[in-house]
Protein backbone atom coordinates (compact mmCIF):
# COMPACT_ATOMS: atom_id res chain seq x y z
CA UNK A 1 0.00 0.00 0.00
CA UNK A 2 2.61 2.66 0.09
CA UNK A 3 4.16 2.61 -2.78
CA UNK A 4 0.66 2.74 -4.61
CA UNK A 5 0.02 5.99 -2.04
CA UNK A 6 3.14 7.41 -2.80
CA UNK A 7 2.14 7.05 -6.38
CA UNK A 8 -0.73 9.16 -5.70
CA UNK A 9 0.55 12.18 -3.85
CA UNK A 10 3.59 12.55 -6.47
CA UNK A 11 1.40 12.21 -9.57
CA UNK A 12 -1.59 15.05 -8.76
CA UNK A 13 -0.07 17.96 -8.99
CA UNK A 14 -3.30 19.62 -6.22
CA UNK A 15 -1.96 16.32 -3.56
CA UNK A 16 1.63 17.06 -3.96
CA UNK A 17 1.53 20.66 -3.48
CA UNK A 18 -0.13 20.68 0.21
CA UNK A 19 2.22 20.44 3.33
CA UNK A 20 0.23 17.72 5.62
CA UNK A 21 1.14 15.40 1.62
CA UNK A 22 4.57 16.13 1.24
CA UNK A 23 5.14 15.60 4.66
CA UNK A 24 3.13 12.27 4.69
CA UNK A 25 4.63 11.31 1.32
CA UNK A 26 8.33 12.38 2.96
CA UNK A 27 7.08 10.14 6.11
CA UNK A 28 6.01 7.26 3.67
CA UNK A 29 9.31 7.05 1.92
CA UNK A 30 11.31 6.82 5.18
CA UNK A 31 9.20 3.53 6.17
CA UNK A 32 9.72 2.45 2.38
CA UNK A 33 13.38 2.56 2.71
CA UNK A 34 13.81 1.62 6.10
CA UNK A 35 11.49 -2.23 5.43
CA UNK A 36 13.56 -2.50 1.95
CA UNK A 37 16.69 -2.47 3.59
CA UNK A 38 15.86 -4.12 6.65
CA UNK A 39 14.50 -6.62 5.08
CA UNK A 40 17.37 -7.06 2.54
CA UNK A 41 19.60 -8.00 6.18
CA UNK A 42 17.20 -10.17 7.36
CA UNK A 43 16.98 -12.41 4.58
CA UNK A 44 20.44 -12.41 4.06
CA UNK A 45 21.33 -13.30 7.66
CA UNK A 46 18.29 -16.12 7.40
CA UNK A 47 21.00 -17.43 4.37
CA UNK A 48 23.65 -17.42 6.48
CA UNK A 49 24.79 -15.05 3.81
CA UNK A 50 28.13 -13.03 5.54
CA UNK A 51 28.51 -9.01 5.37
CA UNK A 52 32.30 -7.48 3.87
CA UNK A 53 32.12 -5.07 6.68
CA UNK A 54 31.99 -2.35 4.43
CA UNK A 55 28.95 -3.00 2.96
CA UNK A 56 27.55 -4.12 6.54
CA UNK A 57 28.48 -0.32 7.72
CA UNK A 58 27.33 1.10 4.52
CA UNK A 59 23.79 -1.20 5.01
CA UNK A 60 23.13 0.44 9.15
CA UNK A 61 24.04 3.76 8.02
CA UNK A 62 21.13 3.59 5.76
CA UNK A 63 18.95 2.12 7.88
CA UNK A 64 19.51 4.38 10.32
CA UNK A 65 19.23 7.30 8.14
CA UNK A 66 15.81 5.75 6.80
CA UNK A 67 14.54 5.56 10.62
CA UNK A 68 15.96 8.77 11.35
CA UNK A 69 14.31 10.19 8.92
CA UNK A 70 10.86 8.90 9.82
CA UNK A 71 11.08 9.70 13.04
CA UNK A 72 12.06 13.58 12.76
CA UNK A 73 9.13 13.49 9.83
CA UNK A 74 6.99 12.45 12.89
CA UNK A 75 7.58 15.28 14.60
CA UNK A 76 7.28 17.48 11.36
CA UNK A 77 3.93 15.95 11.22
CA UNK A 78 2.82 16.87 14.59
CA UNK A 79 4.44 20.55 14.25
CA UNK A 80 2.11 21.03 10.97
CA UNK A 81 -0.71 19.81 12.79
CA UNK A 82 0.09 21.87 15.72
CA UNK A 83 0.54 25.25 13.32
CA UNK A 84 -2.92 24.15 11.02
CA UNK A 85 -5.12 24.36 13.99
CA UNK A 86 -3.89 27.32 16.29
CA UNK A 87 -2.82 29.66 13.12
CA UNK A 88 -5.41 28.15 10.48
CA UNK A 89 -5.53 31.66 9.43
CA UNK A 90 -1.81 32.45 8.66
CA UNK A 91 -1.09 28.64 8.10
CA UNK A 92 -0.42 29.42 4.42
CA UNK A 93 2.06 31.79 5.03
CA UNK A 94 3.89 30.15 7.89
CA UNK A 95 3.73 26.87 5.85
CA UNK A 96 4.14 27.44 1.88
CA UNK A 97 4.69 24.66 -0.45
CA UNK A 98 8.35 26.32 -1.47
CA UNK A 99 8.90 26.09 2.86
CA UNK A 100 7.58 22.44 3.04
CA UNK A 101 10.20 21.31 0.51
CA UNK A 102 13.42 23.08 2.25
CA UNK A 103 12.05 21.40 5.43
CA UNK A 104 12.11 17.75 3.87
CA UNK A 105 15.76 18.93 2.75
CA UNK A 106 16.40 19.82 6.13
CA UNK A 107 14.83 16.64 7.79
CA UNK A 108 16.46 14.64 5.14
CA UNK A 109 20.10 16.19 6.01
CA UNK A 110 19.62 15.75 9.93
CA UNK A 111 18.78 12.46 9.01
CA UNK A 112 22.09 11.57 7.14
CA UNK A 113 24.37 14.14 9.89
CA UNK A 114 22.68 12.56 13.18
CA UNK A 115 24.32 8.70 12.43
CA UNK A 116 26.98 9.98 10.28
CA UNK A 117 28.45 12.11 13.54
CA UNK A 118 27.69 8.54 15.43
CA UNK A 119 29.35 6.64 12.88
CA UNK A 120 32.25 8.74 12.54
CA UNK A 121 32.92 8.85 16.44
CA UNK A 122 32.54 4.62 16.65
CA UNK A 123 35.62 4.89 13.39
CA UNK A 124 37.76 6.98 14.78
CA UNK A 125 37.83 5.41 17.92
CA UNK A 126 38.29 1.70 16.35
CA UNK A 127 35.70 0.31 18.42
CA UNK A 128 32.97 -0.42 15.49
CA UNK A 129 31.33 -2.89 16.44
CA UNK A 130 31.08 -5.30 13.27
CA UNK A 131 34.37 -5.29 12.92
CA UNK A 132 34.40 -8.26 15.27
CA UNK A 133 31.36 -9.91 13.89
CA UNK A 134 30.33 -12.57 11.95
CA UNK A 135 26.76 -11.42 10.96
CA UNK A 136 25.14 -7.76 10.67
CA UNK A 137 22.39 -7.97 12.64
CA UNK A 138 21.09 -5.16 14.38
CA UNK A 139 20.04 -6.49 17.61
CA UNK A 140 23.00 -8.29 17.72
CA UNK A 141 24.84 -5.35 17.16
CA UNK A 142 22.67 -2.97 19.62
CA UNK A 143 23.55 -5.65 22.42
CA UNK A 144 27.35 -5.44 22.21
CA UNK A 145 27.17 -1.63 21.70
CA UNK A 146 25.97 -1.62 25.75
CA UNK A 147 28.98 -4.00 26.38
CA UNK A 148 31.83 -1.77 24.60
CA UNK A 149 33.80 1.22 25.22
CA UNK A 150 32.57 4.31 26.81
CA UNK A 151 32.61 6.00 23.30
CA UNK A 152 29.95 3.04 22.14
CA UNK A 153 27.86 3.65 25.10
CA UNK A 154 28.29 7.44 24.97
CA UNK A 155 26.58 7.36 21.24
CA UNK A 156 24.09 5.18 22.27
CA UNK A 157 22.89 7.70 25.14
CA UNK A 158 22.88 10.83 23.03
CA UNK A 159 20.77 8.96 20.82
CA UNK A 160 18.39 8.19 23.51
CA UNK A 161 18.30 12.13 24.75
CA UNK A 162 17.35 12.72 21.06
CA UNK A 163 14.39 10.50 20.56
CA UNK A 164 13.06 11.55 24.30
CA UNK A 165 13.54 15.03 22.94
CA UNK A 166 11.72 14.09 19.97
CA UNK A 167 9.05 12.74 22.31
CA UNK A 168 8.77 15.44 24.71
CA UNK A 169 8.24 17.96 21.28
CA UNK A 170 5.12 16.03 20.49
CA UNK A 171 3.99 15.16 23.73
CA UNK A 172 4.10 19.50 24.31
CA UNK A 173 2.31 19.94 21.03
CA UNK A 174 -0.42 17.55 21.84
CA UNK A 175 -0.89 19.12 25.11
CA UNK A 176 -1.53 22.62 24.13
CA UNK A 177 -3.97 21.89 21.19
CA UNK A 178 -5.99 19.61 23.77
CA UNK A 179 -6.36 22.67 26.51
CA UNK A 180 -6.13 25.37 23.57
CA UNK A 181 -9.30 23.19 21.79
CA UNK A 182 -11.39 21.40 24.45
CA UNK A 183 -14.07 24.42 25.06
CA UNK A 184 -14.61 24.50 21.32
CA UNK A 185 -17.08 21.33 21.30
CA UNK A 186 -15.05 19.52 19.12
CA UNK A 187 -14.25 16.83 21.84
CA UNK A 188 -18.00 16.60 22.99
CA UNK A 189 -18.73 12.81 21.16
CA UNK A 190 -16.03 10.07 20.98
CA UNK A 191 -16.35 9.10 17.21
CA UNK A 192 -15.94 12.97 16.61
CA UNK A 193 -12.83 13.84 13.59
CA UNK A 194 -11.09 15.54 16.03
CA UNK A 195 -11.53 12.65 18.66
CA UNK A 196 -10.75 10.13 16.12
CA UNK A 197 -7.78 11.80 14.74
CA UNK A 198 -6.30 12.41 17.81
CA UNK A 199 -6.49 8.76 19.16
CA UNK A 200 -5.26 7.62 15.54
CA UNK A 201 -2.09 10.08 16.01
CA UNK A 202 -1.49 8.60 19.78
CA UNK A 203 -1.67 4.87 18.02
CA UNK A 204 0.68 5.49 15.91
CA UNK A 205 3.22 7.20 17.65
CA UNK A 206 2.71 5.21 20.71
CA UNK A 207 4.04 2.28 18.86
CA UNK A 208 6.66 4.76 16.97
CA UNK A 209 8.34 5.18 20.39
CA UNK A 210 7.28 2.46 22.75
CA UNK A 211 9.98 -0.33 20.98
CA UNK A 212 12.72 2.45 21.90
CA UNK A 213 11.52 2.72 24.82
CA UNK A 214 11.55 -0.60 25.07
CA UNK A 215 14.97 -0.93 24.04
CA UNK A 216 16.58 1.47 26.74
CA UNK A 217 14.79 0.18 29.45
CA UNK A 218 16.40 -4.00 28.03
CA UNK A 219 19.99 -1.47 27.64
CA UNK A 220 19.70 -0.18 30.88
CA UNK A 221 19.06 -3.34 32.46
CA UNK A 222 21.95 -5.49 30.44
CA UNK A 223 24.33 -2.31 31.41
CA UNK A 224 23.28 -3.24 35.18
CA UNK A 225 24.02 -6.99 34.52
CA UNK A 226 20.15 -7.46 35.96
CA UNK A 227 19.41 -9.42 32.51
CA UNK A 228 21.33 -11.96 30.60
CA UNK A 229 23.06 -11.77 27.78
CA UNK A 230 21.21 -14.53 25.59
CA UNK A 231 17.64 -12.11 27.27
CA UNK A 232 18.90 -9.32 26.16
CA UNK A 233 19.36 -10.62 22.32
CA UNK A 234 16.13 -11.99 22.65
CA UNK A 235 14.37 -8.93 23.59
CA UNK A 236 16.38 -6.86 21.13
CA UNK A 237 15.08 -9.45 18.37
CA UNK A 238 11.79 -9.37 19.42
CA UNK A 239 11.78 -5.40 19.49
CA UNK A 240 13.40 -5.05 16.21
CA UNK A 241 11.84 -7.65 13.93
CA UNK A 242 8.02 -6.73 15.63
CA UNK A 243 7.37 -4.10 17.42
CA UNK A 244 9.27 -1.51 15.30
CA UNK A 245 8.02 -2.36 11.80
CA UNK A 246 4.04 -2.32 13.78
CA UNK A 247 3.68 1.61 13.33
CA UNK A 248 5.18 1.52 9.47
CA UNK A 249 2.71 -0.78 8.90
CA UNK A 250 0.01 1.18 10.58
CA UNK A 251 1.18 4.08 9.54
CA UNK A 252 0.05 3.74 5.79
CA UNK A 253 -3.69 2.81 6.59
CA UNK A 254 -4.54 5.21 9.77
CA UNK A 255 -2.86 8.13 7.96
CA UNK A 256 -2.59 8.16 4.07
CA UNK A 257 -6.17 6.12 3.78
CA UNK A 258 -7.82 8.20 5.73
CA UNK A 259 -7.42 11.51 3.92
CA UNK A 260 -10.22 11.83 1.76
CA UNK A 261 -8.53 13.21 -1.42
CA UNK A 262 -5.88 9.81 -0.92
CA UNK A 263 -8.61 7.59 -0.44
CA UNK A 264 -11.01 9.11 -3.40
CA UNK A 265 -7.98 9.15 -5.92
CA UNK A 266 -7.29 5.45 -5.06
CA UNK A 267 -10.74 4.74 -5.80
CA UNK A 268 -10.75 6.58 -8.96
CA UNK A 269 -8.41 4.40 -10.17
CA UNK A 270 -9.44 1.25 -9.50
CA UNK A 271 -13.00 2.33 -10.98
CA UNK A 272 -11.28 3.22 -14.13
CA UNK A 273 -9.39 0.05 -14.41
CA UNK A 274 -12.78 -1.80 -13.65
CA UNK A 275 -13.88 0.07 -16.73
CA UNK A 276 -11.09 -0.45 -19.07
CA UNK A 277 -11.47 -4.06 -18.35
CA UNK A 278 -15.84 -4.03 -19.38
CA UNK A 279 -15.12 -2.14 -22.58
Amino acid sequence: IIPTILFVIFSRFNIRQETRYMLLGNALLSDLIYLLFYTLSAALNAAHLHFPKEACVLLLFLLAVAYCGGLFTAVAIVLDTYVAILFPLRYITILPPSRTKKIIVLLWVCSGAFPGIFFLVLWSTHTFVPCVLETCSVPVILILTLNGTDALKLCFWLSAMVVFLCLSVIFCCYAILYFKTKHSGIWESICSRASVTFLMHNTVLFFYFFPLLALFVESFLCVNVLIKLQTGILVSLTVCNVLMIIPKVLFPFLYGLRYREISASLKSIVRRKQLRMVS
